[in-house]
């Protein structure tokens, strides 16, 4: 039901996108949503911390959505992905090769710390395997929206 996270996997499907590429809801470019992809794991490095913006009481019940089947809902609107947010590479290909980047320095920090714990500001302090478990969702979610899935 869920893409695999593995780079091969990843990249299989980035490099089945172009520029023209319209999302089928949203109003994020192609080379937007792969800037937002490596936003997503700049947050998971620790690169780019966040608080937590929903009361405590409830990380339990979204950590346990990452464990479950459900899709992410469309059309969600979050402070760390702004409408409106300026490219930061000149193309699509620079783009993905960011993400790619960021990729590996997410896989090699967490190898050298198999127990940290990176806060995402929806789903709390989160390890390895929570953060993989969100970006399969996150990615079977965009990659959907674009349709190269």
């Amino acid at each position: 039901m869920f893409i695999e996270t593995d780079l091969e996997s990843v990249l299989s499907h980035l490099n089945k996108l172009t520029p023209e590429k319209q999302p089928a809801w949203g109003k994020m470019s192609a080379q937007r949503m792969v800037e937002h992809l490596t936003d997503t794991l700049r947050i998971a490095t620790g690169e780019n911390p966040q608080e937590l913006i929903i009361p405590e009481e409830k990380v339990e019940r979204m950590v346990a959505f990452l464990y479950s089947d459900k899709p992410m809902a469309q059309n969600m609107e979050v402070p760390f992905a702004k409408e409106g947010t300026p490219l930061r590479n000149e193309e699509l290909e620079l783009a993905i090769d960011e993400f790619v980047d960021v990729y590996l320095e997410f896989q090699e920090l967490f190898a050298q710390n198999p127990e940290l714990k990176t806060v995402h500001a929806y789903y709390g302090p989160l390890d390895y395997e929570q953060w993989n478990l969100l970006n399969k969702k996150h990615l079977t979610h965009h990659f959907t929206q674009f349709g190269i899935l």
